[in-house]
């Protein structure tokens, strides 16, 4: 079990909290707690050591796309890059509706 933490540049608010995903075999969680900080602080727990790069590669890449200021928590069970896109979009989504 691993945790990682990174923060990235936000200009943009979400409304309110999302959920979406399950910790379950492959795929992930997130939590979504809007701030107005103008930073995105994301907080992953993946069950599977060693990825830091292609987590920060992936997280850099959706922030600088969808720069949603708030607090995410990634539980993650193998999820791919796919999937963890995905789910951040659906989060994102979910926060603004």
């Amino acid at each position: 079990m691993q945790t990682l933490n990174y923060e990235f540049p936000a200009d943009s608010l979400s409304g309110r909290r999302a959920h979406v995903g399950v910790v379950g075999s492959g795929d992930l969680e997130i939590l979504m707690i809007p701030e107005p900080t103008g930073v995105a602080r994301v907080r992953v727990r993946t069950s599977v050591d060693g990825f830091d790069t292609v987590w920060r590669t992936v997280l850099e890449r959706f922030f600088a796309r969808h720069g949603v200021a708030g607090s995410f928590e990634l539980n993650d069970f193998g999820a791919t890059p796919g999937v963890v896109t995905l789910r951040l979009r659906q989060a994102v989504e979910e926060g603004r509706a």
